[in-house]
């Protein structure tokens, strides 16, 4: 693998604060498959369901990732695709450098406080999930992603991790500028030339130039200049990517503060960790580099500015919400725990739930966004019945005293492929499919047959072997 290595980026590297040529070119050469996931604390809530989970993974040697609450190292790589806790949200499958991100949002912000964030570059979702995980209720999460096929699958992993208090969008980021002074937090994980990235996918290596990175960092200067005026005053905006290219890591911090009102926000490091800060020669910023021959990650780069200047907010138009009727709030209420905490809107003919907090904000937010996922969607109500939304059995609102059908890992695997899992139960009409205790999708049940709801476009193809 050393050889394959581009020679162009070796030399470029020579000089950087903890990089080793031979180490750096032995770690690439051993090719170590590193996997890593996080457990998502809103549905692993003891310590029995953790460790049923990991069990689950053959991971009986899971060890924590030191700069995680939630994260934890597998001795090796099970089939995701075959533990329907995977596909209940129980877990995201994470890289483990990029989980530093916690580390940074707990040292920069104050978390206690309803907070609105922007995940700028969001797709796939670990840092979305992430940041979902840290911040409160009455928090919001806009979680944006340009290219709208990685839309969609930011809006699947967010669905199945379960939160109400998310939006996502599918906005360029210059878009954002019509958002002036909102955010009190941006995380902008900058499309970059993927260095970081050789050992776990070598592919990449071919794609790798110079030229490209020149390309990669005045991109990423574009990114910033355009989300910085959605951060307000005293806000905090961190920027990452997986290169190991000065061009686009150093040299953007020295750039965003000779161009911007923006004040370096170092943090405490444990020496432990293996994690090397790095000062900029010409505006002493301070970042911090992850090379995979001093810990157990791939390579990551990540730094924090706090904002000293804001543009105005502004002011939403007034915008009257469809409220439900009598009758439809009568039909959903049973499907919710805790019902009165939330707000109820119809659009398109579906029922949104949302936290009053994140629905304060959803006018403005639609005025200025191309929005694809906001909150919870509960279903359609019809004259009798709801019929309820995946969104809903994957969230965490989703009531539990309704009925429930529970599966082995057989039945659950089949229906995940949107089979008939043939198993026998008294009972009739809509019903929550559980795995474990943990929810997998809708099933109505029929005297003479059970109807399947999981959604097509999410439904396992492979066929299940070994069972």
């Amino acid at each position: 693998m050393s050889s394959q290595l581009p020679a162009a980026l070796l030399d470029s590297l020579a000089g950087l604060p903890g990089y080793n040529r031979e180490t750096f070119e032995q770690v690439h050469a051993a090719a170590e498959k590193i996997t890593s996931l996080r457990l998502n604390p809103n549905k692993i809530k003891t310590p029995e369901r953790m460790a049923a989970v990991l069990q689950s993974l053959s991971a009986t040697g899971a060890t924590p990732v030191p700069w995680s609450r939630d994260g934890y190292y597998l001795p090796e790589r099970p089939s995701f695709t075959f533990d329907p806790y995977f596909h209940a949200g129980a877990y995201y499958v994470q890289e483990a450098s990029s989980m530093f991100l916690e580390q940074m949002v707990r040292a920069t912000v104050d978390l206690t406080q309803p907070l609105k964030v922007l995940d700028l570059c969001a797709s796939p979702g670990g840092k979305s999930t992430l940041l979902q995980s840290l911040i409160s209720r009455d928090s919001l999460l806009v979680a944006n992603e340009v290219i709208k096929p990685r839309a969609a699958l930011l809006t699947d992993n967010l669905t199945k991790w379960g939160a109400a208090n998310v939006v996502v969008s599918n906005n360029d980021p210059r878009d954002f500028s019509r958002l002036p002074g909102y955010f009190d937090l941006a995380v902008v994980d900058a499309p970059c030339s993927g260095s970081g990235l050789f050992r776990r996918d070598p592919e990449l290596v071919e794609e790798w130039s110079p030229e490209n990175v020149t390309l990669c960092s005045q991109r990423q200067q574009r990114i910033m200049a355009d989300v910085l005026p959605s951060v307000k005053e005293g806000g905090v905006v961190i920027y990452s990517t997986c290169s190991f290219s000065a061009e686009e890591d150093e040299a953007i911090l020295d750039w965003l503060a000779d161009h911007f009102e923006l004040e370096n926000i170092p943090v405490t490091l444990n020496p432990e960790w293996n994690i090397v800060a790095t000062v900029t020669h010409k505006r002493n910023c301070t970042g911090y580099r992850f090379y995979p021959d001093r810990l157990k990650g791939e390579g990551f780069f990540i730094a924090a500015f706090r904002k000293r200047s804001s543009e105005t907010p502004r002011k939403p138009k007034q915008h009257k919400s469809t409220a439900l009727t009598a009758r439809q709030q009568e039909v959903i209420t049973p499907w919710i725990n805790m019902p009165d905490d939330y707000q109820y809107f119809m659009h398109q003919e579906e029922v949104l739930i949302l936290p009053p907090s994140v629905a304060a904000e959803i006018p403005l937010l639609r005025q200025q966004l191309y929005i694809r996922k906001a909150g919870v969607k509960a279903g359609h109500p019809s004259a009798k019945e709801l019929i309820p939304d995946h969104q809903l059995a994957a969230s965490t609102l989703v009531s539990d005293e309704l009925p429930v059908v529970s599966l082995d890992l057989r039945q659950a695997l089949q229906y995940l492929r949107k089979e008939d899992p043939g198993m026998s139960t008294r009972v009739r009409g809509w019903a929550l499919v559980r795995y474990e205790d943990m929810n997998l999708g809708w099933a109505k049940i029929l005297p003479n047959r059970m109807n399947n709801y999981y959604p097509k476009e999410l439904r396992i193809l492979k066929e299940i072997t070994g069972l």
